[in-house]
């Protein structure tokens, strides 16, 4: 996993996890990449902060790394308690609903799901563009 700080046209910058370089490539070059803030789908990588390793990392760099990790994963959860109170779990099933919301067009229900990578590159080339998110573990 990889994790690019973005922004776009506009100049808003956010972050996304990617699992590697290509795959960031490869949502972009299809417009799969959206703003979080206003949905621009012109997105580029933006300087980033290379990490160093050094064999002598202080308690005190371990501590705020450990913190940083902690609230990172909160943000994460409080997102995930935000879908599964907002959306309608519907499973493997994603691909065969989200068509139908999609095609059906006073339908604007808001679902979550599984899906396959091939699923996910049908539905786009479908004009369906979706948001992927990392679903973080309650007790993990």
């Amino acid at each position: 996993m990889i994790k690019y700080n973005l922004k776009c046209q506009n100049d808003h910058e956010f972050e996304s996890w990617f699992s590697n370089s290509e795959e960031f490539d490869k949502l972009n070059k299809k417009g799969l990449l959206e703003c979080i803030f206003c949905s621009s789908k012109k997105i580029d990588k933006s300087i980033m902060a290379p990490m160093i390793s050094n064999s002598k990392i202080d308690d005190k760099t371990i501590k705020t790394l450990k913190n940083e990790l902690k609230n990172e994963k909160n943000k994460l959860l409080q997102l995930r308690k935000y879908i599964e109170n907002n959306f309608d779990y519907v499973g493997k099933d994603f691909s065969k609903k989200v068509r139908e919301i999609y095609y059906d067009k006073k339908n604007n229900k808001a679902i979550y799901g599984t899906s396959t990578p091939k699923e996910r590159e049908e539905l786009a080339e479908e004009g369906i563009n979706l948001f992927s998110i990392p679903w973080v573990n309650k007790d993990n």
